[in-house]
């Protein structure tokens, strides 16, 4: 994976042999990245990266200088990696990073986000239990926004605050409206 943009453009990250979790494409990633920042500006936003993985997305967010993030995810290799990565670059005051499960996580936060990204494993069912946590809390600031990747398998354009659906290649964002 690479950084697209940013104070870390260029810089390439190899995750690990085995490693449980795949980034979200650089065509994918450029994509919806175009598509942030035509839309909204990135400058001292609260981002919630959840599932975060290789933590690809939360470096994206950190090298644009976006704000404050904070990367949850429930696999121990994942959580190391993004904080080696976070403690290598120095962006321990960017980034926070927490090993939880990400419905538990939302279960217990208080806090409210201007930007909430998640991105389930495609095979996996929690897709809406995530987007219903989010809604049932409120935890989207007023002008935020709530992007969900997933596959093509995955439909979730029947929510209420459903705003649209963006494709590149196999890699889908669900994008929803803050529950007023």
């Amino acid at each position: 994976m690479r950084i697209i943009r940013g104070i870390l453009k260029s810089r390439r990250f190899s995750t690990p042999k085995n490693f449980p979790s795949r980034p979200t494409t650089d065509y994918a990633k450029e994509g919806i990245f175009n598509i942030l920042e035509n839309r909204f500006s990135l400058q001292d936003l609260e981002i919630l990266d959840l599932c975060s993985g290789t933590g690809n997305i939360s470096l994206e967010f950190a090298s644009r200088e976006a704000g404050k993030i904070t990367a949850v995810d429930t696999n121990y290799n994942c959580v190391r990696f993004i904080q080696n990565l976070v403690n290598e670059h120095e962006l321990k005051e960017v980034i926070q990073v927490y090993k939880a499960d990400v419905r538990d996580f939302l279960r217990k936060s208080e806090k409210k986000w201007d930007l909430i990204f998640a991105d389930p494993p495609y095979a996996m069912t929690f897709h809406q239990d995530v987007l219903d946590i989010i809604n049932e809390k409120k935890m989207v600031n007023s002008g935020g926004i709530c992007i969900i990747e997933h596959g093509r398998q995955t439909d979730l354009s029947k929510n209420a605050n459903f705003i649209e659906m963006r494709s590149f290649g196999n890699v889908h964002f669900s994008f929803f409206s803050p529950i007023e």
